[in-house]
């Protein structure tokens, strides 16, 4: 393989049934051997609602009790992570539909309890990265949710971010990765109102600054500190664009240097 390409889709494009159709459309006009990770989207907060389940959050953050795993489970793992892949059948791409216990391709650990209990919330221990090149190689597209599990029977909530972050770094043992996080914004803004506002090209040198003045903050903070650990540590590049943006060059690109 000369290439490989990851894509993470937001929430938000799950959400909205045009966008996440559109997007499925570019997604499968992208040419090559490419990886999809998705979020979640409101669909298990609204399901945990309607079944009596209370949503707890510190600090802007889902806690993931047993109940709540549950229902994350059925609605990412299953619901969302099958109408994405059917819809991608649709459009000619062959995929296929992943947690991080299928064959055992990535694995995690829960969470420490210290200093906030998440609950069933797992971080990224590692990726399985020749059975990743075996269904690449297969002409087939993994599609991942964020669920993973940690090799001792529990299933695990994990950011999606960090889920394809880690996919990506799999990948690049195989062969040169480019990572794209896709979102409902045209990149990384300085004034979230103003979309002409992109910030063009983000480094490990002028992130501090930017965060610092504010230009980024909040969720985004994360998301460009999963990019550079990517670019770090071995992907070749990363963008974050607008969902509609997937098949042209725009939005931020995250380097090293």
């Amino acid at each position: 393989m000369e290439q490989i390409t990851v894509i993470k889709i937001g929430g938000n494009v799950i959400d909205n049934a045009e966008a996440l159709a559109r997007f499925v459309e570019r997604f499968a006009a992208l040419e090559g051997p490419k990886i999809l990770i998705h979020g979640g989207g409101k669909l298990a907060t609204r399901l945990a609602e309607q079944m009596q389940i209370e949503v707890k959050m510190i600090e802007g953050r889902r806690i993931t009790d047993r109940p709540t795993l549950d229902i994350v489970t059925m609605v990412y793992a299953g619901l969302v992570n099958k109408q994405i892949v059917a819809a991608l059948q649709a459009a000619g791409c062959n995929a296929i539909g992943l947690s991080g216990a299928d064959g055992n391709i990535v694995r995690a650990h829960r969470r420490p309890a210290t200093p906030i209990d998440y609950g069933y919330v797992g971080d990224i221990d590692g990726v399985d990265s020749r059975l990743l090149a075996s269904l690449l190689e297969q002409g087939l597209t993994p599609v991942f949710s964020a669920i993973m599990h940690d090799g001792e029977g529990s299933l695990l909530n994990c950011n999606a971010d960090s889920v394809a972050t880690a996919v990506a770094l799999g990948a690049a043992v195989v062969a040169p990765t480019d990572l794209i996080f896709c979102f409902e914004k045209r990149g990384v803004l300085r004034d979230a109102d103003d979309e002409s506002s992109v910030i063009e090209r983000i480094t490990a040198a002028n992130y501090t600054a930017l965060k610092a003045e504010g230009a980024v903050k909040g969720g985004m903070i994360p998301k460009i500190e999963n990019a550079l650990k990517a670019v770090a540590q071995g992907v070749r590049s990363v963008r974050i664009k607008h969902a509609d943006d997937l098949l042209r060059e725009a939005g931020t690109t995250i380097e090293n240097q």
